[in-house]
């Protein structure tokens, strides 16, 4: 079974901007949880990996790191 890898590329950054929203509170969601379960002792650190998260996400789909997010 081959895969084109040009329609799955273009197929993740269509779900990316569409759904941009709902994967952007879901790594707010999971960090969250891993902040509590931690007691807050890698706050920073997990905000920055979920701040780096959502740039790649932005950048999946084809949109400006920081633009029209509601953090």
């Amino acid at each position: 079974m081959a895969f084109d890898l040009k329609k799955l590329a273009k197929k993740a950054r269509g779900i990316a901007g569409e759904h941009n929203d709902k994967i952007d509170a879901s790594i707010d969601k999971a960090v969250k949880a891993v902040d509590g379960k931690t007691g807050g002792k890698h706050s920073a650190k997990l905000q920055g990996g979920a701040d780096k998260l959502k740039g790649a996400v932005d950048k999946v789909a084809d949109r400006p790191a920081g633009g029209d997010r509601r953090d």
